[in-house]
């Protein structure tokens, strides 16, 4: 017997409780009971039974729930992390170190937070996710997370040469940048005050370098003290690509403030590598003395140039309308803004009771609002021991403006090699490490605050956040 239901026009569908029978060579179907005004929970109950099953009460009855963990994004980390590898990658042997390593890695792209948080997540009494099931962790002491910690750390060069051999070859780009975040406390030997990517002045800090290939993958990282110079930076790289990685061939591409003269005559040139980067506005401002005039633009936003001043080098011209635009909206806010302030102090200047006078004092107080937007040079400021006056220079505004939107590539790469569009666009490809950047220290990785107080466990948290924005990259664009 079986139940049957048969559809009934635009009524609803006959439940019928049927049973099949032969004769001769035909099969016939004989209605032994209408079902159709019985409850569902019966029908349901009776078919089971016709399959051979039993009937329980009510889902309340039949199942006790007793706890439910998230399981979803546990298998979409760790899935990605058996694609890519990773275990293998980590030690070829199951060991408890590298299924903690794993569970560090994907708890980060999970549920970034502390490793205490990632420790009570994992733990079976006060779990967040199946991940610590999963990976059969069990109970985890405090220690043994540190240790693993410690563990992946240790694995780092390893692991970043085999990162480089997937996904680097002679004459690739390599794309890198550095960053900076800030740490709590300041025992660590790292921790120093510097120039702060995060606005926290008041907080010590370190600096990390990461490599990338061209698509914005992370490749390697590397942590300085928080006061090295982004330029300072660039000689570890080059030894890693050359010595690490043995790649001969190698097209770096960092930005303006990294990749300097300098650097490149003392650092990247003696290597054998190749290079783009880009010229800083007061460069840009001596070329428009010379080879960079306007009408190279007149029909196309992108023009090859030649200077004395950079021997050996193609220089790219490019002009970007939206660019200018924004450069032109940003300076007249700025001006605005000094131009408030400016005001504030030649009223004080003025006012009759306890005016502000003295060439020292009104020199102090032009000096902290003047410099606090690096507008000085847009004003000519009059100071006197009793008075203050300003005004806009006009000419020097002109000037800036006539450059707004103008940028100039440099690149050591011969034009057989790279046309001049495709330079344009390997440096714009550093805007994919600015993506990783921000990946890392927002909510979605967190890389910091840093807690720790021990230069390797530093380095080894830097790590680990790569580690998890590999993976997260893969997730998202892989």
């Amino acid at each position: 017997m079986f139940i049957d239901v048969v559809p009934n026009g635009r009524s609803a569908p006959a439940v019928l409780l049927r049973e099949s029978f032969r004769e001769g060579r035909k099969v016939h179907k004989r209605t032994i009971a209408n079902l159709s005004q019985m409850p569902p929970e019966l029908i349901d109950g009776l078919r089971a039974l016709l399959a051979g099953g039993a009937v329980v009460g009510g889902a309340d009855q039949a199942l006790e729930i007793r706890r439910s963990l998230p399981h979803g994004h546990v298998a979409a980390a760790l899935g990605m992390m058996r694609k890519l590898e990773l275990p293998r990658l980590l030690g070829r042997r199951a060991s408890r170190e590298r299924n903690l390593a794993l569970a560090l890695i994907a708890g980060r792209v999970i549920a970034p937070g502390s490793k205490l948080s990632t420790l009570r997540g994992l733990t079976p009494q006060t779990a967040t996710s199946s991940l610590g099931e999963i990976l059969e962790l069990g109970a985890i002491e405090e220690r043994e997370i540190y240790a693993a910690l410690d563990w992946l750390g240790a694995q780092q060069g390893r692991i970043e040469r085999q990162f480089a051999r997937r996904h680097l070859r002679d004459g690739t780009l390599v794309l890198y940048d550095v960053s900076s975040s800030y740490l709590e406390g300041r025992h660590c030997e790292l921790a120093h005050h510097g120039y702060s990517r995060d606005h926290r002045p008041d907080r010590p800090q370190i600096v990390y370098g990461l490599l990338c290939d061209r698509e914005g993958r992370p490749i390697a990282v590397e942590v300085f003290e928080g006061n090295t110079a982004d330029p300072a930076t660039i000689a570890a790289q080059v030894e890693k690509l050359k010595r690490r990685f043995h790649l001969e061939r190698v097209v770096l591409v960092g930005d303006r403030g990294m990749i300097t003269t300098a650097r490149i005559r003392e650092t990247i040139k003696p290597a054998g590598l190749d290079w783009i980067s880009c010229l800083r506005a007061g460069q840009i401002q001596d070329l428009a003395e010379g080879p960079l005039q306007m009408s190279l633009f007149d029909e196309r936003d992108i023009a090859a140039i030649t200077s004395p001043d950079y021997p050996g080098e193609r220089l790219i011209a490019c002009r970007n309308a939206a660019l200018a635009t924004e450069r032109r909206r940003k300076r007249e806010a700025l001006l605005a803004a000094t131009e408030t302030e400016l005001a504030r102090i030649r009223d004080a200047t003025r006012r009759k009771r306890a005016p502000l006078h003295g060439e020292a004092a009104i020199g102090l107080a032009v000096g902290a609002v003047i410099n606090q937007r690096k507008m000085a040079k847009h004003f000519d400021l009059t100071i006197t021991a009793s008075r203050f006056d300003f005004q806009r220079n006009a000419a020097s505004i002109a000037r800036e403006a006539a450059l707004d939107g103008i940028y100039v590539i440099r690149t050591s790469v011969s034009a057989d090699v790279m046309s001049e569009t495709e330079a344009v666009s390997a440096y714009k490809d550093l805007s994919r490490v600015e993506r990783a950047f921000r990946t890392l220290k927002s909510v979605d990785l967190a890389i910091r605050p840093v807690h720790h107080w021990l230069s390797p466990r530093v380095r080894a948290h830097v790590f680990l956040c790569m580690m998890a924005y590999y993976v997260e990259w893969h997730l998202r664009d892989g």
